[in-house]
């Protein structure tokens, strides 16, 4: 019986053994560069190719609107910034984001801004979302570019986006979204949805750490972030990883085939943990963050009232669950979430959060088992809280 159990899927999930088995072919079969003009180099080309195409037709967009990366992060720099700057010498110098969004896209407007960019950070409500009226009433003519996220990382909140890219069409913006935690669980077609580019990971639906891509729609204006060779239609030079690629189109194929499945499943685990947890705690003991009908099925960011988020996590760790504060730990120190400010909860709500994530390999069985160890962690919190407060 395995008594360690991982439910911190949304910060990365285990690679399938599928995904494994191809890169490894990849890599003892496939030895040229992409780039090369021999044999060799055009079989690298080639599986570079079948990849491309499989994931965008899966996305519904033409191949050559797919440009691969490291992965989101520089996906998010990339769509950001390198539309940002090429609509500058448009003289748009306006950014409009959200307060919940992932540091990745917060911290390269915050980059942008010290270029000269003004940018508007939009609030969110109690739920962690986006008010469309917001997005409308921020928008000016010198907007260069909107990016709002699909669904949160923290607390799994869907945002309109559907909504919000209609008022960006509508005004000749170009929208940018990270998709990066909802890719594999939420429909995603892009021929339909009024967006003009998207950022995609492989480590958050069973692919390999360290590739990723961005969505550009053909005629929106970008800059390259990187200088070099040819790669990718010149939009990012680099030799291709063409194992990491190919493992990403294998984790996007099987993500797309299994996608309903795997989203009724993921909704009953967190139901259950939810439930499970309610049951031990109390149902006044604890708060579910985030919006209840708008949201990612596998998080769910929990707090307990009387606790504390970084006793939490270690007593987890020592029990064998891995679990996530969603925020970043900085020398050792642990950030209060920059998404649950935004939202603005309660004080005890924003310091006693845990997010848990859940995902291939998880199972009914192993909620129930880990239910037990929270049991025994909040049983054993509560006694020495009893004894601190006690009198002589």
């Amino acid at each position: 019986m395995n008594d360690r159990h991982y439910f911190d899927h949304a910060a990365s999930s285990p690679l399938h053994p599928d995904v494994a088995e191809t890169m490894l072919e990849v890599m003892r079969e496939t030895v040229g560069n992409a780039s090369s003009m021999h044999a060799f180099g055009r079989a690298a080309r080639q599986r570079i190719n079948r990849a491309r195409d499989l994931i965008a037709e899966g996305l519904g967009c033409e191949p050559g609107e797919l440009m691969f990366t490291s992965g989101g992060t520089e996906s998010d720099n990339a769509g950001i910034a390198g539309t940002a700057r090429a609509r500058r010498k448009q003289g748009k110098t306006h950014i409009i984001t959200s307060a919940v969004e992932h540091h990745a896209v917060l911290h390269t407007c915050d980059a942008l801004e010290q270029e000269g960019f003004r940018v508007t950070r939009l609030p969110v409500d109690e739920t962690g979302r986006v008010s469309v009226d917001d997005v409308r009433e921020a928008l000016t003519p010198d907007t260069a570019v909107v990016t709002i996220m699909h669904g949160n990382n923290e607390v799994g909140t869907i945002q309109p986006i559907e909504e919000i890219g209609e008022l960006t069409r509508a005004a000749g913006v170009p929208f940018h979204v990270d998709a990066v935690q909802s890719l594999g669980t939420e429909p995603i077609d892009l021929g339909r949805l009024p967006v003009d580019l998207m950022s995609f990971s492989a480590h958050k639906i069973n692919g390999p750490q360290g590739v990723g891509a961005l969505y550009i729609a053909r005629g929106t204006p970008f800059e390259p972030l990187l200088h070099g060779g040819n790669q990718e239609r010149k939009r990012r030079p680099g030799t291709e990883n063409v194992a990491a690629i190919a493992g990403f189109a294998r984790a996007f194929e099987r993500c797309v085939n299994e996608r309903e499945t795997k989203k009724l499943f993921l909704d009953k685990l967190r139901s259950t943990w939810i439930e499970r947890l309610a049951a031990i705690a109390g149902e006044d003991r604890i708060a579910v963050n985030g919006n209840p009908l708008h949201r990612l099925p596998h998080i769910a960011n929990i707090s307990f009232a009387g606790l504390d988020t970084e006793t939490l996590l270690m007593n987890l760790d020592l029990a064998g669950v891995a679990a996530s504060s969603g925020s970043a730990c900085t020398s050792g120190s642990l950030e209060r979430s920059h998404v649950l400010k935004a939202m603005n909860l309660p004080r005890w709500r924003l310091e006693s959060a845990v997010r848990f994530s859940f995902g291939l390999g998880n199972t009914m069985e192993e909620i129930e088992l880990a239910a037990q160890k929270i049991e025994t962690i909040l049983r054993r919190a509560r006694t020495t809280d009893q004894e601190a407060h006690s009198g002589p």
